[in-house]
């Protein structure tokens, strides 16, 4: 054997070993059950691209249905503490947390088309929030609209009294606003609430009707007031992500943005596939409210952006700033 192929085949050699040691097997998290849309839609694509842009040096099993443990609520601290290194959630279910991104839910803010792309455009005003996380992805979802168990709603006043499921504390307040009493819930309760008369109503997007099943457990939708749109999130734990390569970190940032806008796209053909499927169902309807009656929900729901806004500055955080990159793009 000559000296350059035997250098040759140490070099090849060694070089395998090398890559099977920085070979890495990360778990993700994923609350939502295998059906949702989003696991073809995102999740699935994130492993295969990630593995694709590192040469397999970094693979992904995605973990559906709770699997590695129960609850969205707890996916944050799940990512913080290396129970899993990836996760999937809303920042609305730790909103103490994440009081700059949930801004971007506001009413009037963002719209469900061109949110994820504003997020992205200012994304450095979000990443102080996430010192004990590294943020992969981040995106906007469709606008959360209004499932009634009974009654159709067409005024705030059809809405007084109520009990309504809310994902985060602002769209709490939006829900204050208009006269009912909001109801803080995981989406996984929502079907048992409504069948059995817990809330009288939900505010979750369009995608609720087939994924949550909440055709069955309610018989109106209404749609077009401006409410508020929950953002979305992959978090990774920090430790994992500091351990890969610096061409690693760099593919699962790439990726991350890349796959926002896939999971952006792939919710809002869901939750307005969703919204048509309700319609089509024997004895349900959806309300699209008119003009007036829109103007009605919506003079409320900007005094709670206004107040919400002001508060934060209030608090030392740069609202109006987010707000305004946000608007403005």
């Amino acid at each position: 054997m000559t000296l350059v192929t035997r250098l040759t085949g140490a070099a090849l050699a060694m070089g395998l070993a090398i890559g099977t040691a920085n070979a890495a097997e990360l778990k993700f998290a994923n609350f939502m059950p295998p059906t949702n849309p989003y696991e073809k839609g995102a999740f699935q694509p994130f492993a295969e691209k990630l593995k694709e842009a590192t040469n397999g040096e970094v693979s992904v099993e995605v973990f559906s249905g709770g699997e590695l443990g129960a609850g969205p609520v707890e996916q944050y601290s799940r990512a913080v503490d290396g129970v899993a290194d990836l996760v999937v959630s809303l920042p609305g279910y730790t909103a103490s947390t994440f009081p700059i991104t949930l801004l971007s839910e506001l009413p009037g803010v963002i719209g469900e088309d061109t949110g994820t792309k504003a997020i992205w455009d200012n994304i450095e005003l979000f990443q102080p929030e996430y010192r004990r996380v590294h943020l992969v992805s981040l995106w906007s979802n469709a606008e959360n609209v209004l499932y009634s168990r009974e009654k159709p709603i067409h005024t705030p006043d059809d809405v007084k009294g109520l009990k309504i499921r809310v994902p985060s504390r602002n769209t709490g307040l939006v829900v204050e606003s208009w006269g009912a009493t909001p109801v803080s819930m995981p989406v996984s309760e929502i079907y048992n609430a409504l069948q059995t008369g817990v809330i009288d109503a939900a505010m979750i997007d369009g995608t609720g009707t087939k994924a949550f099943k909440l055709g069955e457990v309610s018989k109106y939708v209404t749609v077009g007031m401006n409410t508020t749109i929950s953002p979305f999130f992959i978090l990774m734990n920090r430790d994992s992500y500091q351990s890969l390569g610096d061409e690693a970190q760099q593919a699962v940032d790439k990726v991350g943005k890349e796959i926002s806008i896939m999971a952006n796209d792939t919710q809002l053909k869901a939750a307005h596939k969703g919204i048509d499927a309700f319609g089509e169902m024997s004895g349900h309807e959806v309300i699209h409210l008119t003009d007036e009656e829109k103007k009605a929900f919506d003079d409320l729901s900007k005094n709670v952006t206004d107040k919400v806004v002001a508060d934060a500055e209030a608090n030392g955080l740069p609202a109006k700033k987010v707000v305004g990159a946000l608007s403005s793009d």
